[in-house]
């Protein structure tokens, strides 16, 4: 289980338990921003199993008791990192689901993820500890369930279109493509140089031509 270090960290001064009695100053949301920052860094750098309450507040530059205040433990700060992330997804998802563009969104997916050097690498080390992290895995569930229902209206806007085809059901079209993409996602931290710019745009191309209707079948 995800280990739950307490708001009393061992050896702390009493300056720093003071000032776990009252909300740290500033604006509350850039704190949670700037804390999820920081284990961001902390788990590309140092893997999940390392990662701890300290070291994120050692790399955000606050005492361990700012951190408590906003996330009681590791896995409260654990499930807002990955909530946070997902959030991203869906502010892509709400910006290009009007244009039912499968293309356009595999490729804005791609450039999002390859673009960060430690999105990938966070998100892989998250996925492998959620088969062990009930908690973990419900907001994986949750949000990838999310993110195949958009796949699939946009799949069956192409099929309607007659740009996608319609052997396969949108829903299993929507399954490869999502099993697709976390496979270049788990590999995208090992060998990022493969993944160029051009290899990008050729990836996106074959995944395409794998759903497009067979030639005389369009409509």
């Amino acid at each position: 289980m995800l280990k739950r270090e307490t708001r009393q960290a061992s050896g702390s001064s009493g300056t720093e338990s003071a000032s776990r009695r009252g909300r740290p100053p500033g604006d509350p949301e850039v704190k949670r921003a700037e804390l999820l920052k920081a284990a961001t860094s902390v788990i590309a750098r140092e893997g999940f199993a390392n990662a701890s309450l300290r070291k994120v507040a050692q790399r955000a530059g606050y005492t361990t008791g700012a951190v408590t205040y906003y996330f009681a433990n590791k896995e409260e700060l654990i499930l807002a990192l990955v909530e946070s992330r997902f959030d991203r997804y869906d502010a892509m998802l709400e910006d290009i689901q009007a244009e039912t563009d499968i293309k356009a969104l595999l490729e804005r997916w791609l450039h999002m993820t390859t673009g960060d050097p430690e999105f990938l690498t966070v998100m892989s080390e998250l996925l492998a500890h959620g088969r062990h992290e009930p908690a973990l895995a419900s907001v994986w569930r949750r949000r990838y369930a999310r993110f195949r229902q958009v796949y699939t209206s946009i799949l069956e806007a192409g099929q309607a279109r007659g740009t996608v085809r319609k052997d396969i059901p949108a829903d299993l079209l929507a399954d490869q493509l999502s099993a697709m993409g976390d496979g270049w996602a788990l590999l995208f931290p090992l060998e990022p140089e493969r993944f160029t710019p051009s290899r990008i745009k050729d990836l996106v191309d074959a995944a395409i031509a794998l759903i497009a209707p067979a030639s005389g079948t369009r409509r």
